[in-house]
């Protein structure tokens, strides 16, 4: 049984995987919230999906009728395993799966909301996430720097915690992501629908456009480039959230207003923006182990990332892109003027951007270590025997 908080995070985070373990040999069924895209996951992933309702808010009732409604589900179903990803499908699921003693309950740690909380939040948030670690019998965070980060800090030991590969959710599928004839042309398409000269260097952010991404110093810093250099753009791929963790409004303003900064908000298909694209800047304050700076380095972008788990893992300072602090505008200033004026420097880390990609994270070889890290543990648990690699 595989649980997310929301059907988006099966369908872009974990897509593919489990048509992969369906054709392996597993019976796989997929839970998360309602959504508009769950027909089409279905359809895809040829698995069945179920509804618990679930909040990514702290709300305590709701919490405890999601908890009531997994715990009937899992009855129902008696799955051998259950495997968890995101903050609040993690805590639902693991302590459902403990209460009905589901005996192999893995939980995927991909980022930690809580390192920007503050106060009782983040007691509250650091509370919660121990318990998650706790009701598992395995952690699996999804970066090898992550996985450091939470055994000095306590949530869990090097016994429990394991990075599967080299790191990532689900990998990166190298043949989606790979610049096409077909993708440069709606890429040239796409510059001149959005009046991006010829000569135009274009900076390009993909994500949710929220405090915790880096959007209020990316801006500040842009407006100010704008002033020296006349020829760049800013092309923000991804959605306002202004409930959970919204951008101040003055940058909000400059966003919609900037006659250099493009928003064209959430997009199915990034590859053609990334084409149009010269140079991925990605100041986020958290991420586990991101897919954006993949997906770029893999259509040959060099990337400007911060120094934090999994991005640090995915761009070599130097090599095929930038490292700087989180959350410091200077360097963010000096790493974006940099890929302005050195051409050359930028050219460099393009040629050498896919290489690593394919070499590290392709989707294909994260899916096989997955699958063996299932089979070897329900062959611990002498639950299953294996016959032409097919689990019965």
């Amino acid at each position: 049984m595989r649980i997310t908080t929301i059907p988006l995070s099966l369908d872009k985070l974990l897509e593919g995987q489990m048509r992969f373990m369906s054709e392996n040999g597993f019976e796989v069924y997929m839970v998360s919230e309602n959504g508009n895209n769950v027909d089409k996951l279905v359809k895809r992933e040829g698995c069945p999906h179920y509804v618990v309702p679930m909040t990514r808010t702290i709300s305590p009732w709701r919490d405890f009728i999601s908890l009531y409604k997994m715990i009937k589900l899992i009855k129902r179903i008696k799955p051998d395993i259950i495997h968890t990803h995101t903050a609040k499908a993690g805590i639902i699921g693991m302590l459902g799966a403990l209460l009905t003693r589901t005996s192999i309950r893995m939980h995927t740690v991909a980022g930690l909301p809580l390192i920007e909380a503050k106060g009782m939040k983040k007691a509250l948030l650091v509370f919660v996430e121990k318990l998650t670690y706790d009701c598992a019998t395995f952690i699996y965070p999804n970066s090898f720097r992550l996985k450091d980060y939470l055994i000095k800090h306590g949530y869990t030991d090097e016994k429990k915690a394991k990075v599967i590969g080299r790191g990532s959710s689900n990998g990166i599928n190298t043949d989606y992501f790979n610049l096409t004839d077909d993708l440069i042309s709606k890429a040239a398409a796409l510059r001149v629908e959005h009046g991006i000269g010829k000569t135009d260097l274009v900076f390009i952010f993909i994500g949710r456009v929220v405090r915790d991404k880096g959007i209020n110093e990316l801006i500040s810093v842009f407006k100010t480039l704008t002033d020296k250099h006349s020829h760049i753009r800013l092309l923000l791929v991804g959605p306002f959230e202004d409930e959970l963790n919204p951008v101040d409004k003055e940058v909000k303003k400059i966003i919609e207003k900037h006659s250099a900064v493009i928003h064209v908000g959430y997009k199915d298909d990034v590859r053609p923006y990334v084409a149009a694209s010269d140079v991925l800047v990605f100041p986020s304050y958290r991420e586990g182990f991101p897919n954006v700076p993949m997906q770029c380095a893999c259509l040959n972008l060099p990337c400007i990332v911060t120094d934090i788990n999994g991005c640090n893992e995915i761009i070599e300072d130097g090599i095929n892109g930038l490292v700087i602090p989180s959350k410091d505008e200077n360097s963010l200033r000096v790493a974006m003027e940099r890929m302005i004026t050195d051409e050359e420097f930028r050219l460099a880390c393009s040629v050498v951007a896919r290489e690593k990609i394919t070499a590290n994270y392709s989707r294909e070889n994260i899916w096989e270590e997955l699958l063996n890290e299932y089979r070897l543990l329900l062959g611990k648990k002498g639950k299953r025997q294996f016959i032409n690699e097919r689990i019965l």
